[in-house]
């Protein structure tokens, strides 16, 4: 995760900071999970929580809105505080060792984010509270925020990384969704000559490099090659490394992406793909629902397709509750994870603002565009035993990323070499 990239995620991504599994406690009559019991020591106590500041304010009414129902059933009041992501970033763990910072904060779940604080003994451990309420989040879910055998929190929405492409483009110049690089690069060459950008990809905010690294890696060297890299096992600038960056070198060669792809900003490049002007986007599935509400044509979705077959999505888990360790109200703030972990909370999210939690949801039972419905029964698929790849930033160090995001843009403005920027990569993550 990147702090520009929080600005596209709009109020899906939003509010989504609190959708989690799962089961466990009693339904008020508004439909929410109400808490199971209210221990004296909780009850009218008043909770600081802490959030990513949205860049649509009706998805911070709607979540204010949403979290009142709580408020009634609990006797708990909440207070929600947001920040921007770059001065949450800067200030969380200063916020989280004051006497009056947050009691509940929605942080990223992956090593670099929560992991930092966790290490830090900054946040509470909450093993104890999913035994007793029974949260059921996919495993690979939970194992981004277990530190030594202890939970610590809630993961946030899944993010699949993959690419959306226009199907009616596509039928109109009769292609398929290609299912490997050869039929990628094909579909690629085919719409190049019919005059249109193949992919949108904009990269002048610099952490979309990331993401576009993120996706060639984990379809060629899939999870286990991915994790070798972060262990320190395997060096960043081996031989896969430079080839994912030798091949987004030649995509922008070979006019498979914007003229300037570091002068394209994201906003752009989503402008791009809904004017069809761009027959293809490479980003995450947090676009679904704003793409459900600015398209008119059908959309399709795949993982960027592998060396020898179709490939496998990159991804990660949004932003999570996590309990601050220095809270006098652990209880009341136990009762309300319980209650960003209801199904009733999950569903909630899913069909307003087209989140994905990281627990198997029934579309049958939802109202939801065909296109979230894939997404939803694509990750569900994940769970029964599916690869799923990394999105690099979430797992890896700021010096890393500063120098993944800065490599990307020297390679499309022919600044550094694929091999430049592999050995720039091997560096910072060796420092």
């Amino acid at each position: 995760m990147h702090v520009s990239r929080w600005k596209v995620l709009g109020a899906a991504a939003a509010v989504g900071l609190a959708v989690s599994a799962c089961t466990g406690g009693n339904e008020s009559a508004g439909g929410s999970q109400a808490p199971a019991s209210t221990s004296e020591s909780a009850q009218d106590a008043s909770l600081k929580w802490l959030i990513e500041e949205p860049e649509d304010a009706e998805a911070l009414a709607a979540l204010e809105e949403h979290v009142a129902e709580f408020e009634t059933a609990s006797g708990i009041d909440i207070q929600i505080d947001a920040l921007p992501f770059d001065t949450m970033r800067t200030i969380l763990q200063t916020q989280l060792r004051a006497a009056e910072g947050p009691d509940v904060f929605s942080w990223g779940s992956g090593p670099g984010f929560g992991g930092a604080l966790i290490e830090a003994g900054l946040v509470h451990d909450i093993t104890d509270a999913y035994a007793e309420h029974g949260w059921e989040v996919y495993d690979f879910a939970v194992d981004r925020v277990t530190v030594d055998g202890k939970i610590y929190g809630i993961p946030g929405e899944m993010e699949t990384i993959g690419v959306f492409y226009n199907a009616d483009i596509f039928n109109e110049l009769g292609l398929d969704a290609p299912q490997n690089l050869e039929e990628f690069r094909t579909a690629m060459a085919t719409i190049r000559d019919a005059g249109l950008v193949p992919l949108a990809v904009g990269d002048k905010e610099g952490w979309e490099g990331g993401h576009l690294l993120s996706m060639a890696l984990s379809s060629d060297i899939e999870s286990d090659g991915l994790e070798a890299l972060f262990a320190g096992e395997a060096s960043w600038d081996s031989p896969e490394v430079v080839s994912a960056l030798e091949l987004w070198r030649d995509f922008h060669e070979e006019g498979f992406l914007p003229e300037s792809p570091t002068a394209v900003d994201y906003d752009g490049s989503i402008a791009m793909f809904y004017s069809g002007e761009a027959a293809m986007i490479p980003t995450g599935s947090w676009l679904v629902g704003e793409i459900d509400d600015n398209t008119d044509f059908e959309v399709g979705y795949i993982p960027f397709p592998g060396p020898d077959g179709p490939g496998i999505f990159a991804g990660g888990l949004g932003s999570g509750p996590f309990i601050s360790a220095n809270t006098s109200h652990k209880d009341a703030a136990v009762q309300f994870l319980d209650f960003l972990a209801s199904p009733e909370h999950a569903q909630w999210t899913v069909e307003n603002l087209h989140t994905i939690p990281p627990i198997p949801i029934d579309t049958d039972a939802l109202e939801v565009s065909p296109l979230l419905e894939q997404v939803l029964e694509d990750i569900a698929g994940l769970s029964g035993g599916g690869d799923f790849g990394y999105n690099i930033d979430v797992m890896t160090s700021d010096q890393f990323n500063e120098a993944m995001y800065d490599g990307m843009q020297a390679l499309f403005t022919g600044q550094a070499t694929p091999q430049e920027v592999a050995a720039r990569l091997e560096a910072a993550a060796s420092s």
